[in-house]
């Protein structure tokens, strides 16, 4: 079976197949043995970084500034953006997390160590409201689109956070991959600690979709108005080719969409 992912309204074919299923608390088990690991790279880089219940590591991320977008369709125009100090996930929502809130899995590639996949916009909404009763706060959501890219780019103006040329994505990312994504956090992570911002999956956004960047807000809070049929994707996905992929790639899929390449990380609002 093929089915679609809608990159600025172009499409990206996906492959589907089934992988052996890992038990949830192996999963759990095995962010722990990496806290450290993570928590050394974190203060490496000197963020702070929280770790919540079931195991979801944030990073401190810094305010500032930077420019959004790209000089391609779709991507912009380009525009100066502030950003307030937020605590973006250092890993994609993994299938042992979702299982830990929602009691079972949706995933196509069953494996409590890769993201959780064929989750719909509006699945996401109801386990970011789980979490939130879980955890006893209001905080947890979808970043906006801004803060995806801020967060990506962590400081960066080139396609890529490590430069403009693909030669080294694959020292970051799981791109061009068959047989779905991987497990988090194998890669190496950008210079703010954040891994698989690039490929493993598409990640959900906050935003209803908007064509392009005509008439967007020079701050990063949520942009209203747009197409709230299809919600926003950022980032590329595990069978996604490097031009497919990048700090201003973004695509759009129906928001009750389910899709074996579509996951989301996870913001700790302030």
């Amino acid at each position: 079976m093929v089915e679609q992912v809608n990159d600025g309204r172009g499409s990206i074919a996906l492959i589907v197949a089934v992988v052996a299923v890992l038990s949830v608390a192996g999963g759990l088990a095995w962010w722990g043995s990496q806290q450290g690991r993570d928590d050394a790279t974190q203060s490496a880089v000197g963020l702070e970084v929280k770790t919540n219940s079931i195991g979801m590591q944030f990073v401190k991320l810094p305010e500032g500034r930077f420019i959004m977008g790209e000089d391609a369709p779709g991507r912009g125009p380009t525009r100066e953006v502030s950003v307030g100090s937020i605590y973006m996930a250092t890993h994609e929502v993994t299938q042992a997390q979702w299982m830990a809130v929602m009691g079972k899995n949706p995933s196509e590639y069953k494996d409590s160590l890769r993201p959780v996949e064929q989750v719909t916009w509006l699945a996401v909404q109801a386990f970011l409201e789980e979490l939130n009763r879980i955890e006893g706060t209001n905080k947890y959501r979808l970043p906006t689109e801004a803060e995806w890219e801020y967060a990506a780019r962590a400081g960066s103006e080139a396609r890529y956070f490590f430069g403009d040329h693909s030669s080294s994505l694959r020292r970051f990312a799981w791109v061009g991959v068959s047989n779905g994504s991987r497990p988090v956090g194998m890669k190496q992570p950008n210079p703010w600690g954040l891994y698989d911002v690039y490929g493993n999956v598409w990640e959900w956004v906050q935003e209803c979709w908007h064509d392009d960047y005509s008439g967007a807000p020079g701050n990063s809070r949520l942009w209203g108005g747009g197409d709230c049929s299809h919600r926003v994707l950022r980032g590329g996905g595990w069978n996604s080719q490097a031009e497919q992929v990048g700090s201003a790639v973004r695509g759009s899929y129906p928001v009750n969409g389910e899709d074996m390449n579509n996951g989301f990380r996870v913001v700790l609002a302030r």
